[in-house]
């Protein structure tokens, strides 16, 4: 293959993120979406959020904002449309949205990069869980600095 001027070297990069956006992105999202609604016309929502309530509260949020929480272990695009689904129905707010988008960056994705990056690299078993622990500290901490913030400021 021959050298590509910018153009086409543009076009490709597009193509590459389109790809990455619809196949890897949207079906999270979607999902996501799709499950959130489910948990609220069973009412299944409204229980989780009472009982999870005292936990997020510790961060000045409603107790469905766990539902962002989980799923970002396991899905990082999964729990941003978690999050805009609780944003759309008014269940958090812009404020709140900020304190939980800090976690979904610092601990999304944790069960797929288990099978991805550490099932693959060789990395001994043994310590899979003190990863996956360190990854749900960095998410409380993110989240407690921006709670500390989102207050101050």
């Amino acid at each position: 293959m021959g050298r590509m001027n910018v153009v086409e070297m543009f076009v490709e990069g597009a193509r590459k993120g389109w790809d990455i956006a619809i196949k890897g992105l949207m079906p999270n999202v979607i999902f996501a979406f799709t499950l959130i609604k489910i948990l609220q016309v069973t009412g299944a929502m409204s229980f989780i959020g009472n009982i999870c309530e005292p936990v997020m509260g510790l961060w000045g949020l409603p107790g469905q904002a766990i539902m962002v929480t989980v799923t970002a272990l396991m899905s990082q695009g999964g729990a941003v449309g978690v999050l805009a689904s609780l944003l759309s129905d008014g269940v958090v707010n812009t404020k709140d949205a900020t304190i939980l988008l800090p976690v979904i960056f610092a601990a999304g994705g944790q069960l797929q990069n288990l099978g991805r990056v550490l099932g693959t690299s060789g990395v001994k078993t043994k310590y899979y869980g003190l990863l996956f622990g360190m990854t749900i500290v960095n998410g409380i901490l993110a989240m407690t600095i921006m709670s500390f913030f989102a207050k101050t400021f």
